[in-house]
């Protein structure tokens, strides 16, 4: 199957008029079905709440009507509970409002980067924050996350949402709107590395100087240990932006290095394509760059 047919099969379940139908639904158990029957998995939560009624959770959603109806008859007034990521077919952008703060600033801050413009609809949810919808694209994989500093979260695989017309506390999750642009996928990497760039306090331990030779950033890539792999090779790559290299030429020497040192071509492409993304939007001026000290490092 080519990547024009892959998506078509990804993303055929949902179409513009799925999220309306859905809203005006007369009650639970048929928005339910409607779901069901498009192969779009679900599952029982409490009435009023968010807590699955099954005993493993989203991980018992079910696209079998026989199934699914003889939930809601058990539980008329449960609420949907739906797996996201490849499950269903949509990525969910959870933009918090809650005592703490709310999301809106940075979400909107990304979306005016091109990093959340994408969205097939928007809900509101019953706290008064909105969920932004997004069809899956050709990825495999792209974990749920949160940023609780920006008050944002990502719904995506291992995670589920509680789809309209359900309500918590008396109040509803309500349908905004359906987009009049063209909807593309998200890309949950790149969102969360600008909605929580990799800078620690201090620079990677041994940081190679600015202006290190290619083979040199290479090899410090290739010798970090976990849990300073991801952030190594994330700097790495933007020292090469920086250094005017194209994509594809960091992508084969970082990638090779990320690999020996025990990261996936997947994690590898996936934080090089960050680091290009944003340390090009940014301008070498807001990259991190190393302390005094780290630049005296040779190697």
């Amino acid at each position: 199957m080519n990547n024009s047919a892959q998506m078509q099969s990804r993303t055929s379940r949902w179409n513009p008029r799925l999220p309306v139908s859905l809203s005006d639904a007369q009650d639970l158990a048929t928005a339910s079905t409607m779901l069901a029957s498009r192969n779009i998995p679900v599952f029982p939560c409490t009435p009023g709440g968010k807590q699955p009624l099954t005993t493993h959770g989203f991980h018992d959603a079910s696209t079998d009507l026989a199934t699914v109806s003889s939930w809601w008859q058990r539980w008329p007034d449960a609420n949907i509970g739906m797996p996201t990521g490849a499950a269903s077919g949509v990525d969910v952008v959870d933009i918090d409002v809650h005592v703490g703060g709310k999301g809106f600033a940075a979400f909107e801050r990304a979306r005016s980067a091109g990093l959340a413009d994408g969205w097939a609809w928007l809900v509101r949810t019953p706290s008064g924050g909105v969920h932004a919808y997004y069809l899956r694209g050709l990825v495999d994989e792209q974990r749920s996350w949160q940023v609780p500093g920006q008050h944002v979260d990502f719904r995506g695989d291992g995670g589920y949402i509680i789809a309209p017309p359900s309500r918590v506390d008396g109040r509803p999750y309500e349908l905004i709107t359906v987009a009049q642009h063209r909807a593309t996928p998200v890309d949950a990497a790149a969102l969360r590395s600008f909605l929580e760039p990799p800078r620690p306090n201090r620079p990677p331990t041994s940081m190679p100087a600015i202006g290190s030779r290619p083979d040199k950033l290479a090899d410090w890539v290739a010798s970090r240990p976990e849990g300073a792999r991801n952030h190594g090779l994330f700097w790495a790559a933007c020292r090469m932006v920086e250094e005017g290299h194209p994509f594809d030429s960091t992508a084969n020497l970082l990638g090779d290095s990320a690999r020996s040192a025990g990261l996936s071509d997947q994690e590898a492409m996936t934080t090089i394509r960050s680091a290009y993304r944003i340390a090009s939007r940014l301008g070498t001026a807001d990259i991190v760059r190393p302390t005094n000290a780290a630049e005296a490092v040779s190697l």
